[in-house]
């Protein structure tokens, strides 16, 4: 059926066709008999074009429907016999077969010139495979399946992926630099990273990636290779780079190891010129090609070519090792004894363009022993003139054949005979997994290396540093990344400013840099100098004279290096020097915690950095502060969290709460943080995970109790301290033997609640209400879980500390820790604080308002809002910071806030009468708000808004709830005790899950 269309469709051509030239002919002879006859008259007439829509409009009124089909491909499919099917292809298919095309891995439209160009290269030159540049995941995936459909024999997909598969397509997962991953000092990080990279390589089809590169980066003046390379020192190449390919071809990728013999050697970009070594054999014996050996050894499928000249080492001075066959066929193959493929570095670069047209320049390829050509500039042209060279004899069909044997080899070994097409139905479960994008972290931390800490800046603490000025100098215009630098500072430290300084930069705009930079404590610069062809690894003159300004002002410094690690030889003078290996946003995401002591410093230098650094040096930092991760990374399944949203989700829609937080701290790690629902039933204002809530007993531990932990820690309080001591009303016979201890386990014998605000609305009327109030019980002998006794313990720590609650606690906790949503009165900070506080009671008794922003407890509402046992506002976040000092046993971002021995003291009391700590709870027996899975040594408290912490010290873990369930009245949400021991339990299931 498909024949007899096309014979008719070629017919209907040829008629029409012969219809066209009879009424050409025609129209002619009129023309030239009118023009005979006028001479005259004759005018050159105008030309007039029609619109393109004109002529939409013509071809729809005049259309002759016209099918048209290519010629049928018949594929080579199933199981072949590689000797038989080169034996029967022809010459022209054979030379394709060596070239691998460019193409980009966007959607293209079968129209365009673009894909006309591909299928043309792909049907008539029958090229051997692509090479794809930058795409998408579904757009590359798309376009390789479109275009193998058109080959008759399957294609070679490969791909440059030294970062990961991000490094060429969005949304797959990005890795650190190979110099990155060895800064770990762990090769079974570049195991993982290769392993990574062809996971998401195979899933998009690609069967051969250029990757490692297994240059030895000895120069700092390097314009090209830099953190491309794993080390300047061989060995360290040669373990990393083996771990590397291990990786990749588990996952039945090729690897390929470049660019031999070295490129690390070199001060000038081969994309541009061509580099010439002056090195004996000797010299690249025992550097350069200790790691190409090596994973010889190890059996590494296929090595790329370097385009630098050897003259010492060749004999053929000037030629690049692509084409030398001293390079090739003497060194790799004879002497190396390498049997694998050899691809050559991209042919369309300037050190092989300048000196050899297109054909020379594959058929000096082959002679030197290379085997499947790269990006030629013009396949075409180079497959027609080995074509003719072929036919002179100038290279012979066996030569051909070789190469093309070991491609086709490779198609048939991994299975592209029977199935050459991708399954885009499993691209979204394979690219960009979870466990990718956690290690790949983990890696980005692991490598961040501190070689200098003078004066012990890092880790930054904001006790020490009030202010803060980031500066990020970038050499693209974009500043993109920079200002992500500055956003990631401003998470950990309560007071920065921010600065991007590029190309764009005005002198208006460095004027105000600098007078920011004299209001600093201390000056951050961060440095986004990209390693690009064409243009200075170093800082620009001008960005070196400006950033040279900012050091002379007398500021601490910090320079983070992100990406090019030599950019500190420019900057020698600044007190800190960290080296982050990359530039983008993954890196400079894991980077930022390490200044603020939120992860763990242990990276290693894997480069010498003449005069200043030497191979192997690092100073290790440990955690010392929270920091904002993925549950995995402290062993936390994400799947059994997510039963946390379902019990929040189901207690909103049962109205046990409008909205509220969950938070879990495991092993310094905010590993799981998440608002749900609403500010009120109205569902206008969404929760997100920064808001603020009215903590009500919270205030009890986090406010009350640090601070006599802290005053006992300095000498100025005791425990058994007579509260009498402190207030005179306690005097009385029965009163005196109230001790501070009593106070803070609920047996000092006062009574668990008094209103008084019916009556009393002054803070002095209430206070001394409450030191007047006669005891219930005789002190020491019975638990009642009393407001009154932190009512009283607040006043104790004014009169001896010598200033308010509220300012003895910013002082010596909150603003020294970072917890800058931490505060009594927050209605008096502004009305942008109102809007991330949820409201918590409509109040028709005492204030006939919605409380918002304002305590809700009454009693410390009219103390003016600053009380010892309600009050106290704060965020997720922050209660995580005051629950990893306490895990840390009183220390927190480097600075010791609390003694061990009284941390321990007061967490770990529990009363005679009560399951009651020093100040703290303790997990009850039977039924608890902290779960039936937390440890008996878990401590915490609970607040009546409907906020809990509890801190399990056996697993390093704290869970976090910030609930408004007092909305609109304070009679809803009688199920908060059961949401909250669900929620502890969902928690501890995920860690026994693992």
């Amino acid at each position: 059926m498909r024949q007899i269309r096309s014979i008719s469709t070629i017919l209907n051509r040829f008629l029409l066709l012969c219809s066209g030239v009879c009424m050409l002919i025609f129209a002619s002879t009129c023309s030239s008999t009118k023009d005979l006859s006028k001479e005259e008259s004759v005018k050159q007439p105008e030309i007039q074009q029609k619109s393109v829509l004109e002529r939409l409009v013509t071809q729809r009124a005049d259309t002759v429907a016209v099918e048209i089909h290519p010629d049928p491909i018949r594929p080579v499919v199933g199981p072949v016999n590689v000797d038989s099917l080169l034996s029967r292809m022809t010459v022209r298919e054979k030379i394709g077969q060596l070239f691998l095309t460019f193409s980009s891995g966007f959607f293209i439209n079968e129209e365009s010139p673009v894909y006309q160009e591909l299928a043309e290269k792909i049907t008539r030159y029958h090229v051997g495979g692509l090479i794809f540049n930058s795409g998408t995941v579904y757009g590359q995936a798309m376009l390789t399946n479109k275009l193998q459909e058109l080959s008759r024999l399957p294609l070679w997909i490969t791909q440059d992926m030294e970062y990961g598969a991000a490094m060429r397509v969005r949304r797959a997962t990005r890795l650190p630099p190979a110099m990155g991953i060895a800064a770990t000092g762990n090769p079974d990080y570049s195991y993982w990273a290769g392993k990574i990279t062809a996971h998401e390589a195979r899933a998009l089809g690609v069967n051969q990636i250029f990757a490692p590169v297994l240059d030895v980066n000895n120069n700092p003046d390097n314009p090209v290779i830099n953190v491309r390379a794993f080390s300047g020192d061989p060995q360290i190449v040669s373990r990393f780079g083996n771990a590397f390919i291990t990786g990749v071809e588990s996952e039945g990728v090729v690897a390929t190891a470049k660019h031999f013999p070295g490129h690390g050697d070199t001060d000038i970009d081969s994309h541009l010129s061509l580099p010439v070594i002056q090195y004996n054999y000797e010299r690249l014996d025992t550097l350069e090609l200790i790691p190409f050996r090596s994973a010889i050894k190890n059996g590494v499928s296929s090595i790329m070519s370097a385009h630098i000249s050897f003259p010492e080492i060749s004999n053929n001075p000037g030629k690049p090792g692509t084409l030398d066959e001293s390079i090739l066929n003497t060194i790799l193959i004879d002497s190396l004894q390498f049997n694998g493929m050899v691809v050559t570095d991209g042919l369309e670069m300037k050190g092989i363009t300048d000196h050899f047209s297109p054909g020379e320049v594959v058929l000096e390829a082959l002679h030197a022993g290379a085997d499947l050509m790269l990006l030629s500039p013009d396949e075409l042209t180079a497959i027609t003139e080995v074509e003719m060279a072929l036919e002179k004899g100038e290279i012979s069909e066996e030569r051909i054949d070789r190469s093309v044997r070991k491609l086709l080899q490779w198609k048939k070994d991994h299975g592209l005979f029977t199935e050459r097409k991708i399954d885009l139905t499993a691209l979204s479960g394979e690219i960009s997994k979870r466990q990718h994008s956690i290690i790949a972290d983990e890696i980005a931390r692991k490598s961040v290396t501190l070689v200098k800490n003078e004066n012990d800046i890092l880790p930054i603490q904001a006790k020490r540093f009030p202010r803060i000025l980031v500066v990020s100098i970038a050499d693209d215009e974009s500043g993109r990344t920079g200002s992500y630098f500055g956003d990631k500072v401003k998470d950990y430290h309560p007071d920065v400013k921010f600065r991007v300084f590029d190309k764009r930069s005005s002198n208006e705009e460095k004027n105000e840099i600098m007078d920011e930079a004299r209001d600093a404590d201390l000056i951050i610069l961060g440095s986004f100098i990209y390693v690009r062809s064409s243009q200075p690894i170093q800082l620009s003159g001008s960005q070196l004279d400006f950033v040279k300004q900012l050091t002379r002002l007398n500021k601490p410094s910090v320079l983070v290096a992100f990406g090019n690690p030599y950019v500190i030889k420019d900057l020698p003078d600044t007190e800190v020097h960290l080296l982050a290996w990359s530039s983008n946003s993954d890196q400079v995401r894991n980077t930022v915690p390490a200044l603020f002591g939120a992860s763990e410093i242990s990276g290693k230098v894997p480069i010498r950095i003449p005069g200043m650094y030497q191979i192997g040096d690092g100073i290790e930092l440990p955690q010392s502060s929270i920091r904002f991760d993925q549950p995995e990374t402290v062993g936390l399944s994400y799947n059994e969290l997510r039963k946390v949203d379902d019990i929040m989700n189901r207690a909103i829609f049962d109205s046990t709460f409008p909205g509220g937080i969950v938070a879990v701290l495991k092993d310094g790690v905010v590993a799981y943080r998440k608002g749900y629902g609403y500010h009120t039933y109205e569902k206008h204002e969404k929760v997100e995970d920064t808001d603020v809530y009215d903590l009500a007993s919270l205030t009890k531990i986090v406010a009350t109790t640090a601070a006599v932990m802290k005053l006992v820690d300095e000498k100025k309080l005791k425990l058994d301290d007579p509260v009498a001591k402190y207030i005179p009303e306690f005097l009385d016979k029965e009163k005196r033997k109230v001790t501070i201890r009593h106070l803070l386990t609920h047996e000092s014998g006062l009574p668990p609640f008094r209103v008084y605000v019916d009556s009393l609305k002054q803070r002095d009327q209430i206070l001394k209400a409450v030191r007047d109030e006669p005891l219930v019980t005789r002190p020491g002998t019975q638990y009642i879980y009393s407001d009154l006794g932190f009512i009283l313990l607040g006043e104790i720590i004014e009169n001896v500390s010598g200033t308010s609650l509220n300012q003895f606690l910013r002082k010596e906790f909150y603003y020294p820790m970072g917890m800058s949503s931490t505060f009594f009165r927050p209605h008096r900070i502004g009305r942008w604080m109102r809007q991330r506080i949820p409201p918590t009671e409509i109040d028709t008794v005492f204030r006939m308002d919605t409380v918002q922003a304002e305590v809700h407890d009454e009693r410390s509402y009219y103390l003016d809002g600053i009380a010892g046992h309600a009050g106290l506002f704060s965020s997720a976040r922050d209660l995580a910071i005051y629950a990893q000092m306490l895990l840390n046993n009183g220390s927190y971002g480097g600075e010791r806030f609390i003694s061990e021995k009284t941390v321990q003291r007061f967490t770990q009391y529990r009363s005679k009468h009560g399951n009651r700590g020093l100040g703290f709870d303790h997990k009850s027996e039977g039924f608890s708000t902290a779960g039936t899975l937390m440890s008996p040594d878990t401590y915490g408290h609970t607040g009546f808004t409907g906020t809990s912490l509890w801190i399990d010290p056996q697993r390093d873990l704290a869970v976090i709830i910030l609930t408004n369930r007092t909305y609109p009245h304070r009679s809803y949400g009688s199920n908060i005790s059961k949401v909250r021991a669900a929620v502890a339990d969902a928690v501890i299931s995920s860690t026994l899950s693992r």
